[in-house]
């Protein structure tokens, strides 16, 4: 009914285990006074679902609850909120789902048919750009039967669905603390999850407290959680060794990986947790730009780009090359880059650019943010801009802005070029193309193209995701003819803690967010 065997392909992603130092304990301690405090380096955009589809869903899925959700240690979306879901139709058209029982908002309000389809009907309305509302493409309607039952019907047939619905961005909220035509911002969220928001500072904090009026499949193994926003990783890392934290979560450098697992002697007292990952970082090219529009200038980057020189000096084996907007352990995965360019060549990109009469070094803008991905990022660009210039054939400008100006730039098509990060909505091949394609890309530079588009509807009526692979590499090679997206490297995720918190193995979800209920501190041996 969920599809659990559509997504043996992805089965990778699941093996979170590959520790460093003391190993983790199974026995939790007693729930009395279990407070963790953990850092990242990225900090929510917005506390409204309605308008997330970033880094905001680490704090959403903790003090959120949607239908169905990914419970530790499975693959495919299971009931949350809902009681049950499935299709009722044999061309995975219209999904049903009844809610549990008793279920109700933090400021009490019940959580009936008709918030749900509140819930997501306002993700519809409001359509921020770059939002969520890209991920609803295949819905034409939301329907309540009684108080318990939502049905939502779909224009197309979407085997997808399912997974969609289990995103923090289709989080339930309170009708009426959420107004159904704009975005709330007042700082404060109302929902229904294993959290409740006690107290918010931007960029410094969020401080959880557990839910007591809570009703979904969440084991909680602490009573509250601090959430610490670091501009930069130093300053986490340094606050983890001096026990000001317990934990971290994106955004550790890779010398900063290498330094925990092979300085023992520095760092007793902590641990590292190896995740396969699957996010991935890519440019994007406006094609209204007068440089980035021209195909033979893309074409030219790609065939310059040195991704193995760029993963050594930069992410010591803390990520790999990836040739394939579809990552590795993801059905559909290849190498559609690589086989079109091959290796970084000079001599090619200068035939490329002269057979297309540009004979002058093309001057050129790249933008990042410096607060999102880690504090790799700029070390990351200034060696892309080093690759490019080597060549004689480009004059790179490098420029930078935090993530909200930064993803206000992007969506209005104000950067030539940009690098984007992606982790997964859902481990499938459909979320490493579709959001970037279309009117509504999440890049903010549409990119409408028929034969992909094509590709995505035939793969959607395949209830077996791992049977998708043919479909999925149609799709790339109109990537790589077009090279409006050029990706970049495939990353690793990592946990770094004291070695008295457990649960670090367990607590990335398949859409690698961090669900902070498995974290618990040691009882003492």
């Amino acid at each position: 009914m969920f599809y659990r065997a559509s997504l043996q392909a992805a089965a990778a992603l699941a093996s979170l285990s590959l520790l460093a130092g003391c190993g983790l304990l199974s026995d939790s301690s007693s729930e009395t006074d279990q407070q963790i405090a953990v850092g990242t380096t990225s900090s929510p955009s917005t506390l409204d679902p309605a308008a997330a589809w970033d880094g905001s869903w680490e704090l959403m899925r903790n003090v959120f609850q949607t239908l169905v959700s990914f419970p530790t240690g499975t693959m495919s979306p299971e009931p949350d909120a809902a009681e049950d879901c499935q299709f009722t139709d044999s061309t995975s058209m219209a999904y049903r789902c009844k809610l549990r029982k008793g279920l109700k908002f933090s400021n009490g309000e019940a959580i009936n048919a008709e918030a749900v389809k509140y819930s997501i009907d306002r993700i519809v309305k409001i359509k921020v750009k770059g939002g969520p509302a890209g991920l609803l493409g295949s819905l034409d309607r939301v329907e309540t039967k009684g108080d318990d039952t939502v049905i939502f019907h779909l224009s197309k047939a979407d085997a997808t669905f399912p997974f969609i619905l289990a995103t923090p961005a289709m989080s339930l909220v309170a009708p009426s603390e959420y107004p159904a035509d704009k975005i709330r911002d007042d700082g404060k969220v109302t929902g229904s999850g294993p959290y409740v928001l006690e107290s918010y500072e931007p960029g410094n904090k969020a401080e959880l407290t557990k839910n007591p009026d809570y009703k979904g499949f969440a084991n909680r193994k602490n009573t509250a959680v601090t959430i610490r926003y670091f501009k930069d990783s130093a300053p986490m890392v340094d606050a983890l060794k001096k026990k000001e934290i317990d934990a971290t979560y994106r955004g550790l450098t890779a010398e900063e990986v290498v330094g925990l697992e092979d300085n023992k002697k520095d760092n007793a007292g902590l641990q590292i947790v190896e995740t396969v990952g699957a996010d991935i970082r890519f440019l994007v090219f406006n094609p209204k730009d007068p440089a980035a529009g021209k195909p033979a200038v893309r074409r030219a980057i790609a065939q310059l780009v040195n991704r193995d020189a760029l993963v050594a000096k930069v992410y010591q084996g803390t990520a790999e090359p990836l040739y394939s907007m579809v990552p590795k352990g993801i059905a559909g995965h290849t190498t559609s880059f690589f086989d079109a360019f091959g290796d970084a060549n000079k001599t090619k990109a200068k035939e490329i650019l002269t057979e297309a009469g540009i004979n002058e070094p093309v001057e050129m803008t790249f933008w990042f943010t410096t607060d999102r991905y880690g504090s790799s990022t700029a070390p990351e660009f200034a060696e892309i801009k080093r690759q490019l210039e080597d060549s004689g054939l480009f004059k790179i400008t490098l420029k930078s802005a935090p993530w909200k100006t930064f993803q206000e730039g992007f969506t209005k098509g104000e950067y030539p070029v940009f690098g984007r990060g992606w982790f997964p909505d859902f481990p499938d091949p459909d979320n490493f193309i579709a959001p970037f394609v279309g009117k509504d890309s999440v890049t903010g530079t549409p990119y409408l193209t028929a034969e992909i588009d094509q590709q995505l509807a035939s793969s959607r009526q395949e209830s077996d995701r791992g049977a998708v692979a043919a479909q999925f590499k149609k799709a790339q090679e109109i990537l790589v003819e077009d090279v409006r997206l050029l990706p970049l490297w495939q990353g690793k995720l990592y946990v770094a803690a004291g070695e008295d918190i457990g649960g670090g193995e367990r607590a990335l979800d398949p859409q690698t967010v961090m669900q902070m209920w498995e974290l618990y501190r040691k009882a003492s041996w």
